[in-house]
């Protein structure tokens, strides 16, 4: 059927929302993630410790995710997030799914990041696979990772460093573009200028140990929302979720 004037709509549907939270190491981004509603993880790492949630068991290659997801697709249950922890170690089980499927080595035996590539197609079907439980069976998406430093040249100022996502950087595009929110986690964290004498100063970090959730991007590190939320927000899931607009 072709399209006319008449398919046109003035509202929007709402759909659960798909995060990719990432922060420092021990902040307490799975804390975080598991505080949503009715949640099951899909772990990647043995990052759980002591928190007590329904969990399927530590995958060890690409295919376990994917069977996880599937399940979590096709048999009945009422689960109502999903949490992958995290991506940074499920990154190395893409590789070696691509590496298998290709009769590599390594990643990067194909040469001038052509074996990265070949990891995309591995990566949207996971992707494929998220946004089929998020359409399909109403579930929020949350996905973990950890930081890296690195190096940013700007076109514009002096290169400097900043917090971005443990991932390649192809890999990373591709799921900050899937997602709706990007999220950065962090402490809290001022700084103060201390006379030492002989006219000279020194600039000391002070922090409360207050966990904070940066939802918009600063030079620092990437972040992003398209919900309109606070640039800043305590790293809590309730105060993450009231802020949220309501369906």
């Amino acid at each position: 059927m072709a399209i006319s004037l008449s398919s046109l709509k003035s509202t929007t549907v709402w759909s659960p929302p798909r995060i990719l939270a990432y922060g420092v190491a021990g902040v307490g981004k799975t804390t975080f993630a598991t505080g949503a509603d009715k949640p099951v993880v899909v772990p990647t790492e043995d990052g759980l410790g002591k928190i007590n949630v329904p969990h399927f068991p530590l995958a060890k290659s690409f295919d376990t995710v994917m069977e996880a997801l599937a399940a979590l697709y096709s048999e009945p249950h009422d689960y109502r997030t999903v949490v992958v922890d995290s991506i940074d170690w499920l990154e190395p089980l893409v590789w070696q799914r691509a590496c298998k499927d290709n009769g590599w080595r390594s990643i990067e035996d194909p040469g001038y990041g052509k074996g990265f590539i070949a990891a995309l197609d591995l990566w949207r079907q996971y992707l494929d696979g998220l946004n089929a439980l998020r359409d399909e069976r109403g579930m929020t998406v949350i996905q973990l990772a950890h930081t890296d430093i690195k190096r940013f040249d700007s076109p514009e100022h002096e290169p400097y460093d900043r917090y971005v996502i443990k991932l390649h950087a192809r890999a990373s595009a591709l799921l900050q573009e899937h997602s709706d929110a990007v999220l950065f986690a962090n402490y809290r964290i001022s700084t103060v200028k201390s006379d030492v004498g002989f006219n000279k100063k020194v600039t000391r970090a002070l922090g409360s140990g207050e966990r904070v959730l940066y939802t918009a991007e600063r030079p620092a590190f990437l972040a992003k929302n398209r919900y309109g939320l606070p640039d800043m927000l305590p790293l809590d899931w309730q105060a993450f979720a009231a802020a949220m607009p309501q369906q």
